[in-house]
């Protein structure tokens, strides 16, 4: 990849507007801008200004801009859980609007910007395909999940004409369904995306999920954040469908290379005495208990999970938003005080280091897409607890298919949870999961390397941009 340079491209990235998809897509522009690229990123109003990261892109890149869009939701609105479904509804309302205006003004390439050369924007919003095709604009969508979701998802409607969905009661879940191809024998009922868990397949969740999925193949391309090594399988599935496909992942893997500030520059003051505090752990000792920014517990949910990791004996780093309990927040206050005696209670950390960091010896984790790469990465074994999306998708692939840690999905027991603690942490089946976890890093660091099959398309991407300027 060139260094920083002159900008003969400018590409417009437009996230669907929640952190996790934000954060991915943000790592993406950074390593576009490294190549020569111009970007603009259209980034939710709501999060602008949240966080020292986008002050410190912006004031670093020359040829990066960000471009304020409102999702039309009040910034108080959690976006997350059930409420999802009114984000889809405002989008179609605000946004989508909003996204024309902007490239009707002129003022995406005002400020000295060279023209557009193509539109990146996040699948689950297929809508800029054809806002674009009006200003001949290509668009490439990025699916921010793994693609064995994407191409589950593909699949729904031979779930629908199989009689595998809807799904009928609870009594049945482990049932293996037999109309995804290339994941017979993987995926049980329990282990579809949450979209699936429905009563009436006409859905308006489910519905809209895999109509965004289908028109996927109305796009010049589809960036996908994983690699080959990943998710071989699947990949061959989506291929006969959309061939210009773009593996990549795992992307934040780039910029731990590619950026000359180390990758903890711009922490506060309270995540370093979180890394502070790990220094003091011994080796491999500390699980690490994160379930991202869109999971809601019930009351009863924390306390199990409480009560497992207390009961497990070992040292924790629990991350706990604001959002994370639904009901009788107060609890958290008790807890939190209690926490210190047990580990160490944060309401946000810098989970790419604290991976990295060698006292980190297990995640427990809800198994989204970033999080389940960032872990796979670093080596670390998996307790997955999926809550929303593909989340049910991806514990399955660390359970059964990659086996570098195991999946809890749809229980919720403190017996449970000390009894998997206990398994990834202590002698027995520890240097099994470990070997696994060390083996599935070897071949997530070999395909970010030079010459590995995500470098290779990361830069086919790149030329691919720059030669869209050039047909301009």
């Amino acid at each position: 990849m060139d260094q920083l340079g002159t900008f003969h491209s400018h590409v417009l990235i437009f996230p669907f507007p929640v952190q996790s998809h934000v954060n991915v897509m943000l790592n993406l522009a950074e390593i576009l801008t490294l190549s020569h690229i111009q970007v603009t990123f259209l980034i939710p109003e709501y999060i602008q200004d949240d966080g020292p990261r986008f002050k410190r892109i912006f004031e670093r890149y020359p040829g990066f801009y960000f471009e304020p869009i409102s999702d039309g939701l009040p910034f108080n609105h959690p976006r997350t859980g059930d409420r999802v479904k009114e984000l889809f509804e405002s989008i179609d309302a605000t946004t989508k609007p909003e996204f024309k205006n902007k490239l009707n003004s002129g003022d995406l390439i005002s400020d000295g910007r060279a023209p557009l050369s193509c539109i990146i924007a996040d699948g689950i919003m297929s809508f800029v395909i054809d806002i674009a095709n009006d200003f001949k604009l290509p668009t490439i969508l990025f699916r921010p999940f793994s693609a064995t979701c994407f191409w589950t998802l593909f699949c729904v409607p031979k779930l629908i004409e199989a009689g595998e969905l809807p799904i009928k009661g609870e009594s049945n879940m482990d049932k293996l369904v037999s109309s995804v191809p290339s994941m017979e024998g993987v995926l049980r009922l329990r282990d579809l995306p949450s979209f699936c868990r429905v009563e009436n397949v006409s859905d308006s969740q489910l519905q809209h999920v895999v109509s965004e999925t289908y028109r996927a193949t109305r796009a010049y391309g589809l960036i996908l954040n994983t690699s080959e090594d990943l998710e071989e399988s699947a990949l061959g599935q989506i291929r006969t469908k959309i061939p210009q496909i773009y593996t990549v992942g795992p992307l934040h893997a780039y910029l731990k290379r590619l950026k000359a500030l180390p990758t903890s520059s711009g922490l506060i003051e309270e995540e370093i005495n979180c890394l502070l505090w790990l220094d003091d752990q011994p080796l491999k000792s500390v699980i690490f208990v994160s379930f991202g920014n869109m999971t809601v517990l019930k009351r009863h949910q924390f306390l199990e999970f409480w009560h497992g990791l207390v009961n497990s004996g070992k040292p924790f780093l629990w991350v706990i938003p604001n959002n994370l309990i639904n009901d009788e927040c107060e609890i958290i206050t008790e807890f939190m005080k209690d926490g210190e005696k047990r580990g160490k209670v944060v309401d946000w950390a810098p989970q790419e280091e604290v991976l990295s960091h060698p006292a980190t010896g297990c995640f427990l984790t809800h198994g989204g897409w970033n999080s389940t790469l960032e872990s796979v990465y670093e080596g670390v074994p998996m307790i997955c607890w999926p809550f929303y999306a593909d989340q049910q998708v991806n514990s399955r692939l660390v359970g059964e298919v990659w086996k570098n840690g195991v999946d809890m999905k749809d229980k919720c027991d403190r017996r449970i949870v000390e009894k998997m603690v206990r398994e990834l942490m202590e002698e027995g089946r520890r240097e099994e999961f470990m070997k696994l976890a060390q083996g599935m890093a070897k071949l997530s660091r070999k395909s970010v390397s030079v010459g590995g099959s995500s470098y290779n398309n990361l830069n086919r991407l790149i030329d691919d941009i720059k030669i869209m300027s050039h047909q301009k």
